[in-house]
Formats: structure tokens, C-alpha cells, sequence
């Protein structure tokens, strides 16, 4: 994300995990870990949505946290339908999680679906993440999790690849809100701008 961005590798559940790691100017105040786009249509930890997040975490100083699932880049494995995948991210999150600081899990896409998940199982074991960032959350193809309240969905009234009524509908039983960007499509092209300051907003109201 910039020449001081922080490259490792950490134990997966199917091996290593590639991560990136972005440490804050100031006094870290929290953790972010973003999950990527669906691993077979080229979603990467570089994806533009997701770096747009990450920064909008670190302008915050929140520590962001992006990774390659199994099967990409440098990370061992293979795909595994999406459930593998929500092991992943629950392994980078007990790796970089501080147990002094706030923990904010955010998706985009398919990584909306993963980041739905893990906030759920984070807590069934009662450790629950402070918040969650969903951002064209993948509710058309996978089970994503209801969420606590509070948490920031945002969609693009034109997406081409999930279309905001499977959100809708997927937020209505849970009287959730859904931040609606018109006009823009799934990869919100000419609109990260602005959904980073949707975020940032988001964060800062926290």
C-alpha cells in the first residue's frame, strides 16, 4: 500500500498466510483486518476496495491487517468453498489481534461474507470484534452472518455483481441500516474517495 507497508507470513490452517501490515503514524489505537474478494474472480489483498479501507483504518490509527487467502499469492492451499477461507481470517485475526486494543474486521465482497463469519464465531467464543465494515457484502452467493448492530454496510445502488436488493434483503429482518452510494457499481470505480471517508466517518463516530 506505500513503501512501508510490512510484509509477513503467518501459520494458516492449510500453511502460511501472506499478510501486509500497516503500522499508523501516531499511537496505534486499535487493529483492522480486511478480507479480500472471492479468490477465483482475481481477488487479491491489493485489491483498490480493499487498500481503500485499509487506509481510510490507518488514517484512524487503527494497524491494518490484509492478507491473501489460501490459494493466492504466497499463501499455501487451495480454495475451499468459503469455509476454509473464514479459517483464514480467524487465524490472521488471533495473530495480530491485541487484546488491549479495539478490533475492527472489515470485508469487501466475498471478504464481507468471510468477515460476517468470523465477527460471528469471534463471538460465540466471547470475544467479540468491536465492530465490523461491510462493503459490497457478497449476499447473493454465501451465507452471510447477521451482524451486530452498528454495523457499517455500504453498497452501490448500481452494483453489477451483487445487486443491492440482496443486501436489502438481507438487512431487513435485522432492521440493520445500509449506506446506499448512487449510482456507483461493485468496485465503486471513481467513488473510493468517497467510500473512504464513509469509513472514515464510520470510525470516528465509534
Amino acid at each position: 500500500m506505500n513503501s512501508q507497508t510490512q510484509r509477513a507470513s503467518i501459520a494458516g490452517p492449510a500453511g502460511v498466510l501472506q499478510c501486509a501490515i500497516d503500522e499508523p503514524a501516531e499511537a496505534v489505537r486499535g487493529v483492522m483486518v480486511v478480507c479480500h474478494p472471492h479468490p477465483l474472480h482475481g481477488g487479491t489483498m491489493d485489491n483498490k476496495v480493499v487498500q481503500t479501507v485499509a487506509r481510510a483504518g490507518l488514517q484512524q490509527g487503527l494497524r491494518t491487517v490484509r492478507f491473501n487467502f489460501r490459494g493466492i499469492g504466497e499463501s499455501a492451499g487451495a480454495w475451499d468453498n468459503g469455509q476454509g477461507e473464514v479459517d483464514d481470517a480467524l487465524a490472521v485475526i488471533n495473530a495480530y489481534r491485541d487484546a488491549a486494543l479495539p478490533l475492527w474486521v472489515a470485508g469487501f465482497s466475498f471478504g464481507g461474507y468471510v468477515a460476517s463469519q468470523a465477527g460471528a464465531r469471534l463471538a460465540t467464543q466471547g470475544a467479540p470484534a468491536t465492530g465490523l465494515v461491510l462493503v459490497g457484502p457478497a449476499t447473493r452467493n454465501f451465507e452471510v452472518a447477521a451482524v451486530p448492530e452498528g454495523t457499517l454496510v455500504i453498497h452501490g445502488e448500481a452494483d453489477d455483481v451483487v445487486p443491492l436488493q440482496a443486501t436489502l434483503d438481507w438487512a431487513r429482518p435485522q432492521s440493520l441500516p445500509v449506506v446506499v452510494v448512487p449510482g456507483v457499481g461493485h468496485f465503486f470505480h471513481g467513488q473510493l474517495p468517497l467510500l473512504k471517508s464513509l469509513v472514515v466517518r464510520h470510525l470516528l463516530a465509534a
